[in-house]
């Protein structure tokens, strides 16, 4: 057993003066039992808490060190940058620079405006869809997690099903009357409402591959049905790409399936760790903005130089590696020692990867929704989760997150982590 009395003493400190004495719910580590460690340093795979205990890290700060921690292309960059100023209040070159790498990358995408976090990139991309279509109905889907958004918090994944609350309170009624709320991955269902109220909708919002009740994925067509829905009457397609874009692939989950929304929304990797958030599409959708259009959007901060800095650095550095195709190798290698080790240990299991994202789900439930997420059998994963930072790795405090690998898990990263997962699946 580790000694976190460090963490422990900061923690309790934290109590008194931040609510559940964390900036972000599911740092609270709730759902597991017993109270965070407070970290010290990052590098490469690893975080070094307080105490002086050493972790290899599977959630690489909720996704976006896809490099791995404090690299020295992006610190770099960032320090660089920082000695010109670390806010303007005017236009900086990062911004086209970076605009120009996810118009390139993305498929989607003809114009961007870059925001300050994933939150602001979906809420933007509401407003807009809206403002381009004149309507006000909003389709989102059961399980995925759009940011903290009035409208769009509702059923929602990640954080709010730890807490057990799919829905948060101080949301208006009248502001959920405007979302529809249906069950991902039922083509019935979708079919249906269409058919019966398809011209009162300006927008479907989805995570493609939703990633905030573990890792789920379309069945084959869904996607597909969902673009022809939208299309035939009049309504935006919104991919929630804030955790897959620019991580399963260079131009996120549209890039693997072949599906082009009319919006997306993006961020985490795009910020080298930094605070940060986008969102782009069409050219005729993202011209409904101001100043060029009636749509109003503005941010101070949009467009930080030391945050435009650290996601360029980070995107070339990605490119100039073959970054994910090393990490789908990577990937892989995990996966197989995961899935050999529950196997042999007759455990029954799911396992869930695309790239550098992955997701476990004990029993031999196929998982195709958030109601399957939660009718997998989550009581192991409380004893798997301190047993594996008990061995010295850190995954996710939570059952519905995703875990992240990044270019700095090494295979000798990789084995131990495996031998680590040996040890921790023994008693469960």
């Amino acid at each position: 057993m580790m000694n976190r009395t460090l963490s422990e003493n900061l923690f309790n400190k934290a109590l008194e003066l931040i609510p559940g004495g964390v900036n972000s719910p599911v740092r609270a580590f709730r759902n597991v039992g017993g109270n965070p460690f407070f970290t010290k340093r990052a590098k490469g795979a690893q975080l070094e808490d307080v105490d002086g205990n050493h972790y290899i890290d599977y959630i690489g700060t909720w996704g976006p060190a896809i490099l791995g921690h404090a690299p020295l292309v992006v610190t770099e960059a960032v320090h660089e940058a920082a000695k010109k100023g670390v806010s303007f209040g005017t236009p900086n070159p990062y911004e086209i620079t970076l605009a120009q790498m996810i118009v390139d990358w993305v498929p989607s995408v003809e114009k961007v405006r870059c925001v300050s976090s994933g939150t602001e990139a979906t809420m933007s991309c509401i407003r807009l869809a809206r403002g381009y279509t004149g309507r006000d109905k909003i389709i989102k889907f059961n399980g995925c997690y759009h940011g903290h958004v009035d409208g769009l918090l509702v059923a929602a994944g990640s954080g709010a099903l730890t807490h057990g609350e799919p829905d948060s309170a101080g949301i208006p009624a009248s502001y959920a009357e405007q979302t529809i709320v249906l069950n991902y991955n039922d083509a019935e269902q979708i079919k249906e409402f269409f058919a019966a109220r398809g011209d009162e909708v300006a927008a479907i919002i989805v995570e493609p591959f939703p990633a905030n009740a573990g890792l789920i994925f379309p069945k084959p067509g869904y996607l597909e049905l969902l673009r022809e829905l939208t299309e035939r009457h009049g309504a935006v397609l919104i991919f929630d790409e804030v955790m897959t874009g620019f991580r399963v692939a260079k131009g996120g989950v549209q890039e693997l399936v072949g599906v082009t929304p009319d919006l997306t929304a993006m961020g985490k990797v795009i910020g080298g760790g930094l605070p940060v958030g986008a969102f782009g599409g069409k050219k005729e959708i993202m011209d409904y903005l101001a100043p060029d259009g009636p749509v109003y959007q503005a941010g101070t901060l949009s467009g930080n130089p030391l945050a435009m800095a650290a996601g360029i650095a980070q995107l070339k550095a990605m490119e100039k590696a073959n970054g994910y195709e090393r990490l789908e190798i990577i990937g892989a290698s995990l996966e197989k020692g995961m899935t050999d080790a529950l196997t042999k240990e007759g455990i029954a299991h799911t396992f869930h990867r695309v790239g550098s994202m992955f997701c476990l789900y004990f029993g031999d439930r196929e998982i195709f929704n958030v109601d399957d997420v939660m009718a997998s059998q989550t009581g192991q994963f409380k004893k798997l989760f301190w047993n594996m930072l008990n061995n010295g790795v850190y995954i996710a405090p939570s059952p519905y997150e995703t875990g992240f690998i990044s270019l700095a898990h090494s295979e000798e990263v990789i084995e131990r982590t495996v031998e680590a997962f040996e040890l921790s699946i023994k008693d469960l």
